[in-house]
């Protein structure tokens, strides 16, 4: 399978993971007064944001060894930048949403491409 087919599937599968996560998390956890369209905005510009510099842009520059950790870091820190600046979310909260949603969608990840 290409690479990039390989980035699309998991383009669709980050977001069909982590808005749905992140839209509970802001409603019915933290039961916060945000437009639904705002939510889904977010967590769009998030993935997208960060998921083609994750496949497409750091890897020539992180040893591969380290690759996975750091970034995954800087993209779960940027979507909880994101959730903060956009929702007006506390960084307590949009740090453990965005912790969350990059965790499954990164465990869910692992499991199917597994199995491509």
């Amino acid at each position: 399978m290409l690479y990039e087919t390989k980035f699309l599937i998991s383009l669709l599968l980050t977001l069909i993971i982590e808005i749905p996560i992140l839209f509970v998390f802001v409603k019915y956890v933290f039961k916060l007064k945000i437009k639904s369209v705002k939510i889904l905005f977010s967590g769009f510009l998030a993935s997208f944001s960060t998921l083609p510099y994750l496949w497409f842009v750091l890897p020539p520059y992180i040893n591969p060894t380290y690759y996975i950790y750091i970034g995954e870091f800087l993209v779960f820190l940027f979507e909880a930048l994101v959730y903060n600046q956009l929702l007006n979310i506390k960084i307590n909260k949009s740090l453990l949403i965005s912790f969350i949603a990059n965790l499954a969608s990164f465990v869910i990840g692992l499991i199917i491409f597994n199995f491509i």
